[in-house]
């Protein structure tokens, strides 16, 4: 199986034709990934234009996508909305879907901070437990899962092996380490992720990969291979 990915779409603003340029060069994948901040400042509109970018393309493989930063919570109706049925839309949730015969299943989240930034701390009350309480959440969908690749979907980084490049002090308000248990502890098959501008785009957790799909890391649509996952010290993993 073939999955493409991104995320951080943001940091196109509104000018979304390097995306269109992406998709013309990326092959028909089965199955799209979106790990949120899909748009700059409360422009849930994107979503449609990418969607008609995919349906020019012929892409009809599953879409699946989890919300990031960007998409305020104030947002998410109107984008359910665009979305519709096209766009599978993960908010600590999960979905198994079967794709030329491979079972995946996918748990997606925007995932937890080891530290709120400031404006969480003013702007969303509790959000401390709200994040401890995800961190389990997570924990129990992906433990249900009984399938044989199953995948983390999230924005923030569920590591801090992959925020190489950023500054260390603010890892903690990048990510969560915590994960990193959880995804050993539920033999998370692979993890994806954004948010981390100017990290690397793969990491191990013991020989697990995760990837981030953030635009600016990559420039590209990522593509991953279920078949041919990375090893731990190859660096070389997409087409």
């Amino acid at each position: 199986m073939i999955i493409a990915a991104i995320s951080d779409l943001d940091a196109l603003g509104m000018d979304l034709e390097p995306f269109w340029d992406m998709i013309k060069r990326t092959k028909k994948p089965d199955l799209f990934l979106l790990a949120g901040d899909i748009y700059e400042y409360r422009s849930p509109e994107i979503y449609g234009l990418i969607l008609d970018f995919l349906k020019l393309r012929k892409w009809k493989c599953p879409i699946v996508a989890v919300f990031g930063n960007r998409e305020f919570d104030e947002d998410i109706k109107e984008i359910k909305k665009i979305c519709k049925k096209r766009i599978i839309l993960l908010d600590d949730e999960s979905v198994e879907l079967k794709i030329k015969n491979e079972k995946v299943g996918i748990v997606g989240t925007r995932g937890s901070l080891d530290v709120p930034t400031w404006w969480q701390w003013r702007n969303i009350p509790g959000i401390k437990k709200k994040y401890k309480n995800r961190l389990e959440k997570i924990k129990d969908l992906l433990n249900k899962l009984k399938i044989d690749t199953k995948i983390l979907l999230s924005h923030y980084s569920p590591t801090y092996k992959t925020l190489k490049g950023e500054d260390p002090s603010i890892y903690n308000v990048l990510g969560s380490k915590k994960f990193e248990k959880v995804i050993k502890t539920t033999k998370t098959t692979f993890a994806i992720h954004g948010h981390a501008h100017y990290g690397i785009p793969l990491a191990f957790v013991d020989s697990i990969p995760v990837f981030n799909v953030c635009f600016t890391v990559n420039r590209k649509i990522v593509e991953i291979d279920t078949k041919k996952l990375p090893k731990h010290g190859l660096a070389k993993f997409t087409r």
